[in-house]
């Protein structure tokens, strides 16, 4: 019989000792992983709007994931014995993906506009906005404690916009309309839970996500160099891989427990963005973040008293 190299003993050793750490520890890990990776990607999709359209780094960060989903979908039916594939509610896939995409494209834009580490203050927000919207269009019941929640971090919102100052902030603006769309991503895909699996929702949301990004990038787009090419794909493998981090995170570990971790998305975006750009978030900017967050972690943790929450298929903040 042959003995495995020293390669597989050490990957061997290091799952063994992976799956020996608590549930929660290895959700916060993965948390902490995708927290960032996604700031590592939305920092070089800053640097490469100095030189290319927005809306062509996100026809990159759509359709590369695209293409290493689809073998991995195909891989999971094959196993699951499921067509993937099939739905009963294409109207509902269409209208995610066009909110979907309108997030996604808004946020990029915004990330031409402004400092990583302010856009990232802001998208802290969605849960917020998804929480209103599940009152106002799912019927969801709300209690005075959730509502205070909601209350204090709509303040921290402004807090961050800062929309009395004497120049509009266009790019805060926008980002916080791409986090409204996120939103009502989020809704959608509420409803579509009830009846469609998890590879199903990611598969129509990815396809539509990319046919609707895909003209404003030929319309806009610039032939790039082969390094601007590779970190151009780079952007959508760490967006892949953040995706993944986040599912696997909030799969393993309970919300409350995983969720504080996200809040380092704003830390390793100010570090980096700094770094970089020589960009830091202001005083403002980290106060409205850490009031918008707290709100988002205390929602987060009412809900996950009364049901426990499945990712698999929700985009959460732009990532």
């Amino acid at each position: 019989m042959s003995q495995p190299d020293g390669a597989g003993v050490n990957r061997q050793s290091a799952i063994q000792i992976w799956n020996r750490l608590s549930p929660n520890l290895r959700g916060m890990m993965l948390m902490a992983f995708s927290a960032c990776v996604v700031a590592v990607l939305h920092t070089i999709a800053r640097a490469l709007t100095a030189e290319y359209h927005a809306m062509q780094i996100a026809f990159f960060r759509t359709t590369v994931p695209l293409i290493f989903l689809i073998p991995m979908l195909m891989r999971q039916g094959r196993l699951s014995g499921t067509a993937w594939w099939h739905t009963t509610r294409p109207g509902m896939h269409l209208l995610r993906g066009v909110l979907g995409a309108i997030g996604m494209m808004t946020w990029f834009l915004s990330l031409s506009l402004i400092p990583v580490g302010d856009a990232t203050a802001i998208t802290f927000s969605v849960v917020i906005f998804a929480s209103i919207g599940a009152v106002v269009f799912l019927g969801e019941r709300v209690g005075p404690r959730r509502i205070a929640a909601i209350a204090i971090g709509l303040m921290g919102t402004l807090i961050i916009v800062r929309p009395d100052t004497d120049a509009i902030n266009l790019g805060a603006i926008v980002a916080l309309v791409s986090s409204v769309f996120w939103a009502a991503t989020l809704l959608v895909v509420k409803v579509l839970a009830r009846t469609e699996s998890s590879p199903t929702i990611v598969f129509y949301a990815s396809v539509y996500f990319t046919v609707f990004v895909t003209p404003f990038a030929i319309y806009f787009w610039k032939w790039p160099e082969p390094e601007d090419v590779a970190l151009m794909v780079l952007v959508g493998v760490l967006a892949l891989l953040g995706q993944l981090a986040l599912t696997g995170a909030m799969r393993s570990g309970e919300a409350t427990a995983v969720m504080p971790i996200d809040f380092t998305r704003l830390l390793w975006a100010a570090g980096i963005g700094y770094i970089w750009f020589g960009e830091f978030p202001d005083l403002w900017t980290w106060t409205g973040g850490a009031v918008v967050f707290a709100s988002t972690l205390y929602i987060t943790y009412r809900e996950s008293r009364y049901r426990k929450p499945s990712v698999a298929e929700d985009p959460g903040p732009p990532r």
